[in-house]
């Protein structure tokens, strides 16, 4: 344990490539970068590999790979940990052409961390990577202490930050669909209550007993989000039957998503740069120039190699997704690896099989990049916002408002009596009126507005 009281944590990065390192072998070298003596120094480590590792780029300016670096990778998956509440003493990377069917990562390496984890008195290793069942028991015997792997570590997060029975409830299906091939062996881990990352969610006691109450217990909240599914239904039943189209923002991790969801509704909901901050999906209205009203929705974020379980579990939440008339896809406009997290969600969207939806890609946190980076992205017509001061804002609301197809707007001319002003308000609220004349008892307006109202007054005044 740290003196603040958290859990001490060496990070391993695992390269399996097969490319050489672009840093000398030795082993002293290796192992001075592995025993960074404290948190601070370990960041500036991180920061210099970032600085090393950043994207070839061809005569073009255009980005040669979109792939992770080992040492990027750790970059963001040392937030990850940070996110859980555990201190970074060191990390380690390992580089190899095949994994160890083992230990993944081969017997010297395990001594070496084993070797860290004893000076720095580590509480847990982490592995931006998924480990076997043979491989994670093989490693808890092995290490000092207690071994996760990269899925295990994101559905603790979702596990600390899931508020609402629904988003427990998927947390938990997902933990215990992982961890049911995964139960031989896992002394170390089974033997804690509830304390520490990793062990968050479903109780410990459960894990320890047999499968057939795991497997009960899986059919039970299978039920009961089976249930959460049928209230969403019908909740979706009651807001279809007034039609409002409903416009779903996605994106990378720390994106910047719920900040610009506050921004355009004033909702109020957390906005933290800690990751996967949002898990249970918000709806609010949003008013756009045209005076049409969309329900905005706020969704998870997603990350490089998102567990399969949690896309599987939080299907329930993400079915705003699914039918959302228009995606507005968020992007942090100030990240080296822009275009690699780019392809990471449009992965999960097309598990979501939502790739054909309208996708507005909004840049955002353009108040972090330089005054000639934010021209360049403004010349070349791209959709550009800072959440945090507002900037863009504007523009965004119009792009939305061009991008509904389901209820298009129209321009109108309507005569409507200067008594019937229940109708002139309707269109005051709903219309955005170009031009107003007084011809006798009656107001003749040049209106923009949606096809259904337009439609309704033109038969209202018929009649």
């Amino acid at each position: 344990m740290s003196e603040d009281g958290r859990e001490c944590a060496i990070l391993v990065g695992v390269d399996l490539s097969g490319r050489a390192s672009t840093r000398r072998p030795g082993a002293e070298g290796a192992r001075a970068a592995a025993l960074a003596e404290s948190n601070k120094d370990a960041e500036n480590d991180n920061a210099e590999a970032a600085d090393g590792s950043a994207l070839a780029v061809g005569n073009e300016g255009l980005p040669l790979s979109t792939e992770l670096s080992v040492d990027a990778s750790l970059v963001e998956f040392r937030e990850l940990v940070e996110s859980a509440g555990a201190q970074v003493a060191a990390q380690v990377v390992q580089r190899r052409s095949r994994p160890d069917p083992a230990t993944l990562i081969g017997a010297g390496k395990v001594a070496e961390i084993a070797e860290i984890a004893r000076d720095h008195h580590a509480d847990l290793v982490v592995f931006d990577h998924d480990l076997t069942p043979t491989q994670l028991r093989n490693l808890e015997g092995l290490l000092p202490c207690r071994v996760l792997d990269r899925t295990q570590l994101i559905l603790d997060i979702f596990a600390r930050h899931a508020r609402t029975r629904e988003g427990q409830l998927q947390v938990e299906l997902a933990q215990l669909e992982y961890m049911l091939p995964r139960l031989t062996g896992r002394g170390k881990a089974m033997s804690q209550l509830g304390g520490g990352i990793g062990t968050r969610g479903p109780g410990e006691t459960q894990l320890e007993t047999d499968r057939r109450r795991i497997q009960r217990r899986l059919v039970h909240l299978r039920g009961e989000l089976d249930s959460v599914r049928k209230i969403r239904r019908q909740q979706r039943q009651r807001r279809e039957a007034v039609p409002v189209p409903t416009v779903a923002l996605v994106g990378y991790t720390n994106a910047g998503k719920s900040t610009l969801f506050n921004r355009l509704t004033g909702a109020g909901v957390l906005a933290s740069s800690r990751m996967f901050a949002t898990l249970d999906p918000k709806l609010r209205t949003l008013e756009l120039p045209s005076r049409r009203r969309v329900l905005l929705s706020d969704t998870v974020g997603f990350i490089r190699n998102l567990p399969h379980t949690l896309v599987t579990s939080f299907r329930a939440t993400l079915e705003e997704v699914e039918r959302a008339e228009v995606l507005l896809h968020v992007r942090d406009a100030s990240s080296a690896y822009g275009d690699e997290q780019k392809s990471q969600v449009e992965k999960v969207l097309g598990e979501l099989e939502v790739l054909d939806k309208p996708r507005i890609e909004v840049l955002n946190k353009i108040d972090m990049l330089a005054p000639e980076e934010r021209a360049g992205l403004e010349s070349r017509g791209l959709v550009t916002v800072s959440a945090r001061s507002g900037q863009g804002i504007e523009d965004l609301l119009r792009v939305i408002d061009e991008a509904l197809v389901a209820d298009p707007l129209v321009e109108a001319e309507l005569l409507v009596p200067q008594s019937d002003g229940a109708t002139l308000a309707a269109i005051e609220a709903g219309m955005v009126i170009g031009a107003r004349e007084f011809e006798d008892d009656g107001v003749r307006l040049s209106v923009r507005g949606p096809a259904s109202l337009v439609g309704r007054i033109r038969r209202q005044l018929e009649q």
